[in-house]
């Protein structure tokens, strides 16, 4: 991959609890490790000879959303234009289960128009992710 070119953001609403918004983040960024590996760098040693786990190589820019901004991104990702990109989403109904079992059971039955997001992280062209996200201030 061209790191050059390319783009990892993550849109958060900023009206959630901080403890929320933190778990959010952290789910999203395990699940983005997962789709794409080739992110994460090698492992490093400090000058103590401690070895620390590699983490992404480029920067992921937390950008702040409303839950009306972080549906209509949702929605365009499903569009033909924007199917080349990693998208990784969370939603309340994701973060009201308990067990990844009841997760499964409750999403099987719940139409995508129903979920309320409290995030979406978008990877690929730097282009269309600043098409969808461009303008968005940093969540501070």
């Amino acid at each position: 991959m061209d790191w050059q070119n390319e783009k990892c953001v993550m849109v958060i609403d900023e009206s959630l609890p901080l403890g929320i918004i933190a778990n959010t983040a952290a789910i999203m960024g395990i699940t983005l490790g997962k789709k794409i590996p080739e992110v994460v760098g090698a492992d490093v040693t400090d000058q103590s000879g401690n070895e620390h786990p590699g983490i992404i190589e480029f920067p992921v820019p937390i950008l702040r959303g409303s839950p009306e901004i972080i549906k209509r991104i949702r929605e365009k990702l499903y569009q033909p234009d924007f199917q080349e990109l990693t998208a990784v989403d969370f939603s309340d109904l994701a973060q009201g289960c308990k067990t990844y079992d009841e997760f499964i059971g409750k999403m099987v039955r719940v139409p995508e128009s129903a979920l309320q997001y409290f995030g979406v992280a978008i990877c690929g062209p730097k282009k269309k992710v600043n098409k969808l996200t461009g303008s968005m201030p940093l969540l501070r």
